[in-house]
């Protein structure tokens, strides 16, 4: 199998994801070849061939991630970038409440590129571009790179944390309002991770605040507080 071939296409061999037809589904698009990662292509920097092979998954619809990172002392020699669905695990999560059901599907697309010895050049060596999973560039808001809460849902998310109401109920609340879950463009963990990186820490650190200034009113009221 040539793995450099140009077309945006999924594995027709076997793969650990079924299907309701027992079929792999056909390629949902076809890139322009020029956009297309195929082996050889070189790079002046690491950061240029990472952004090249962003910017395709982005158009043929899929995600990407740095999965190792091989360096000689602080500079790094090769590394290696995969579709996000590489891997295989079982989720605890009952499948009718997943919001992510597709993590996971022991994907094999990915490049390799490396260093040219005596070169300041990067070099794409190894290119799988089959998937094991149907991607489309028309469900690209759901990919994990492009996933962004709107103000209005950041402000319904603090107004629910505020008056008590769970995490889940909050984004059910989103999902009822514009009529099913692919019609969001994040999913329930988005909501929570909001929540724990934004809404409470800054509830905490008002907390910690509030506290020294008690301390400071104690203080000036006896001397010998502390």
């Amino acid at each position: 199998m040539d793995d450099s071939t140009s077309d945006c296409q999924l594995n027709q061999g076997k793969v650990d994801f079924e299907f309701e037809s027992n079929e792999v589904p056909e390629p949902l698009c076809v890139v322009d070849d020029q956009f297309v990662p195929k082996v050889i292509m070189t790079f002046n920097t690491l950061e240029d061939a990472t952004k090249f092979y962003t910017d395709y998954a982005k158009a043929a619809g899929f995600s990407i991630r740095v999965r190792t990172t091989n360096k000689k002392g602080n500079k790094t020699k090769n590394q290696l970038i995969t579709c996000s669905r590489e891997g295989k695990w079982r989720s605890k999560i009952s499948p009718t409440e997943k919001t992510n059901p597709t993590t996971g599907l022991n994907c094999l697309a990915q490049i390799y590129i490396h260093t040219l010895k005596d070169v300041s050049a990067w070099i794409i060596s190894r290119v799988v571009l089959h998937h094991s999973h149907p991607y489309c560039p028309t469900q690209a808001e759901m990919l994990k790179q492009l996933r962004e809460l709107s103000m209005s849902v950041h402000r319904t998310i603090e107004n629910n944390e505020e008056a008590g109401i769970r995490p889940s109920k909050t984004y059910q609340s989103f999902v009822a309002a514009v009529g099913g879950h692919r019609e969001l463009n994040f999913i329930e963990k988005n909501v929570r991770n909001y929540i724990t990186r934004e809404v409470r820490n800054v509830s905490e650190q008002e907390d910690a605040k509030e506290f020294g200034k008690n301390l400071l009113r104690m203080k000036e009221k006896n001397q010998n507080f502390f």
